[in-house]
């Protein structure tokens, strides 16, 4: 696989995942543009793996976001690592402030980047890709994580949608599902922990890249799983 002369913008690139998955890409020759809300971390992986573009995006600001893809002009591929949690509470008793959160973390950025990245998409040379990072939650929810199911469910739905859009142009919109995330430094923490249900960021990071690579131009609208 291959992802030389591929345009990838990854949204989030500084949290527990962005990292392995912006080395992925770079290690199969794409063109970065990254961006994270904490600049420090943003930083540092846009140096470590020589990002063409790296910058601070407000991704609940539509123009802000849209200010961000109009810069590429054309994308080959958008990664949306954009993720947050709230929740151990059963459903009678959560704060519906949770929702707001959530809402805004996990569905309104979502929809910022979509929106925003749809016309760079289009434009690109080969068919663009969009992959969005999910959880089981929002296919088999628990009472103790009624706002997460929720949101993660609607991003979904938001996501399949343009999915749909994209298919005039020959594009594609797919949807990475996990459990949870374990990353090299939660193993190293916690070395006697089997991390059963959880999946490898590394080996997400490497589906991801396969996602957004030409390889995957015949999938789309599609939930692919990697978790027990």
């Amino acid at each position: 696989m291959t992802l030389e002369g591929r345009r990838i913008a990854v949204a989030g690139a500084g949290g527990s995942l962005g990292p392995h998955v912006a080395r992925a890409l770079a290690a199969a020759g794409a063109e970065l543009w990254l961006t994270d809300r904490d600049e420090e971390k943003l930083r540092a992986i846009a140096e470590e793996v020589d990002a063409h573009d790296a910058r601070v995006v407000d991704l609940l600001d539509l123009k802000a976001t849209q200010d961000w893809a109009a810069a590429g002009g054309y994308m080959h591929g958008v990664a949306h690592l954009v993720g947050g949690w709230k929740g151990g509470t059963p459903l009678s008793e959560a704060p519906l402030e949770d929702w707001d959160l959530l809402h805004d973390l996990l569905i309104r950025t979502v929809q910022h980047t979509t929106i925003a990245f749809a016309p760079a998409i289009k434009r690109a040379r080969e068919r663009g890709r969009f992959v969005l990072v999910s959880s089981k939650q929002a296919q088999a929810p628990t009472a103790t994580n009624a706002a997460y199911a929720a949101a993660k469910a609607a991003a979904e739905a938001w996501t399949l949608a343009f999915a749909d859009e994209l298919k005039e142009s020959s594009g594609g919109a797919n949807v990475l599902v996990v459990n949870a995330i374990v990353t090299p430094e939660m193993r190293a923490e916690n070395p006697d922990k089997a991390f059963a249900t959880f999946t490898a960021a590394e080996q997400m990071a490497s589906t991801i890249a396969w996602m957004l690579s030409e390889e995957a131009v015949a999938m789309n609208g599609q939930r692919v799983s990697l978790h027990g």
